[in-house]
């Protein structure tokens, strides 16, 4: 074993297949990726990687695995599964890319549907993830340590069914509910808990949030009311509706309610905060109009972008420095992207007008920008030297919730009892706090005042007049 010294976990110890992984191009690749993507330029601390992050899940995978090893050997864990479960952990961001969350969410989808505009071959696969990546990159990592050593996984008691069992977990359970015969190839029915570890379709708590809410918020500076040691303390596997789930203690309910709280807080104040979000579209168009394949021609002195998607190992070159990159270049078809990008070094970024709840649920968010533009069109500014222009704004609408859309996630866990530990089920309303919300998501919609380069005692006037048309907006009911 190996040991790693984390600021989050303490001293870690990891399986020397697991250093054989650590130890190549693919995943050193992950040191230089910022694990919180454009907020790192607004919380100057989120400045950890997602090398760290899998280093973390990857041990608490592990830990997980083998707590429930150790106190129900009736499971028959075998050491092959625990090394699979943790390799898994290892593994799942492998295919992040520049910018984490915002090259999947932003970039791809921008990229493809510039490809069916403008007629250009699209080969794009239709709702890309960075999970499909991590499993190629897993691909490619075993095809170079098998080069070295034909036998590195058999040495560890690791076949192919084990190899199609990692990627299983590493794209997370394709359905919530199981049927009694498992979809899956790498594990029988009797293993189906070992796929709510590393990415949990059921009910969204995995060892991948575990590790992400307790890194962010030391980073982040916020606080985390969420204590997963003591979670693990009371984990067990029981049987519900002819399958197996990782059940927790019914006193624990409040500790659960409190991760997925914890969720909710860090979008709430850092994933989606109004200017971090603004960074994140920048940096993606910013990719966009650096991307050579969105060009007749796919013009040499642009870079390989969306394409790199193709394969594992063009996908290795693209990381965070692609932002330096861009910047240092001199190429003439690079300055737009150049122009964006100095734009967020010198802040001269769009300017936050406001932000409203949608309070009404049928609100069609498509008609905001509509609605918007009628308002500033109808506006009478109270200063006679200000006028606005509503093609001068931007109308975002973001979406926050605990990690189900609108349903409550705590019924979607089940819970045994003191003295029924293989015995589980939903918890009670009874059984939980009175203070909990009656509503688990909810949508914000954001104005933004776009010129950038303009005069600043104008620009100052225009996002008062703007933030007073704003208010007028949002009293309206948006103008729906």
């Amino acid at each position: 074993m190996k040991i790693f010294n984390d600021p989050i976990h303490g001293h870690m110890e990891l399986h020397p297949l697991l250093v054989k992984i650590i130890d190549t191009p693919q995943f050193q690749r992950l040191r230089h990726i910022k694990q919180l993507g454009g907020v790192y330029l607004v919380y100057p601390g989120a400045s950890h990687n997602r090398f760290e992050h899998s280093l973390g899940v990857a041990y608490l995978a592990g830990c997980l695995v083998k707590t429930l090893h150790d106190n129900q050997p009736e499971l028959k864990i075998t050491k092959q599964d625990i090394l699979c479960v943790q390799i898994a952990g290892l593994c799942h961001d492998l295919g992040h890319g520049p910018f984490s969350h915002a090259f999947d969410g932003l970039v791809i989808p921008k990229a493809k549907k510039i490809k069916t505009t403008k007629g250009l071959p699209d080969d794009i696969p239709e709702k890309w993830k960075h999970e499909q990546m991590s499993v190629q990159m897993v691909d490619d990592i075993l095809k170079s340590l098998k080069a070295e050593n034909e036998d590195v996984l058999k040495e560890h008691g690791l076949d192919d069914k084990d190899v199609t069992f990692i990627k299983e977990l590493i794209e997370g359970a394709k359905t919530a509910e199981v049927p009694t015969d498992s979809p899956y190839k790498g594990r029988d029915k009797d293993k189906s808990f070992l796929y709510e570890i590393v990415a949990n379709k059921q009910n969204g708590i995995d060892v991948d949030k575990w590790d992400y809410f307790a890194r962010d918020c030391h980073h982040l500076g916020i606080r985390n009311s969420f204590d997963h040691q003591r979670l693990l303390r009371f984990v067990r596997v029981c049987e519900v509706k002819e399958r197996k789930h990782i059940c927790f203690r019914d006193k624990e309910a409040d500790n659960v309610y409190d991760m997925f709280r914890t969720r909710y807080t860090l979008h709430r104040q850092a994933y989606q905060h109004k200017i971090a979000n603004i960074i994140e579209d920048m940096l993606a168009e910013a990719l966009i109009r650096a991307d050579r394949d969105l060009h007749e021609g796919k013009p040499k002195d642009m870079l390989k972008i969306s394409e790199a998607i193709k394969t594992a190992e063009d996908y290795s070159k693209l990381t965070d420095e692609i932002f330096e990159q861009i910047l240092s270049s001199t190429a003439d078809n690079l300055k737009e992207a150049r122009e964006i990008l100095n734009k967020i070094i010198r802040r001269k970024l769009p300017k936050f007008v406001g932000e409203a709840r949608l309070t009404e649920k049928n609100i069609s968010k498509e008609k905001l920008p509509e609605t918007w533009k009628d308002a500033v069109e109808k506006y009478k500014s109270t200063d006679p030297t200000v006028s606005l222009k509503a093609e001068d704004f931007s109308v975002h609408v973001v979406d926050l919730d605990h990690g189900m859309k609108d349903k409550n996630p705590i019924e979607h866990v089940y819970f045994y009892s003191k003295r029924k530990p293989n015995e589980a089920s939903p918890i009670k309303d009874y059984q939980l706090s009175s203070f909990l919300p009656k509503r688990f998501n909810e949508e914000l919609v954001r104005v933004y005042y776009e010129i950038t380069d303009g005069n600043k005692e104008e620009e100052k006037k225009k996002v008062e007049e703007a933030e007073k048309c704003f208010h007028i907006w949002c009293d309206s009911k948006f103008g729906l």
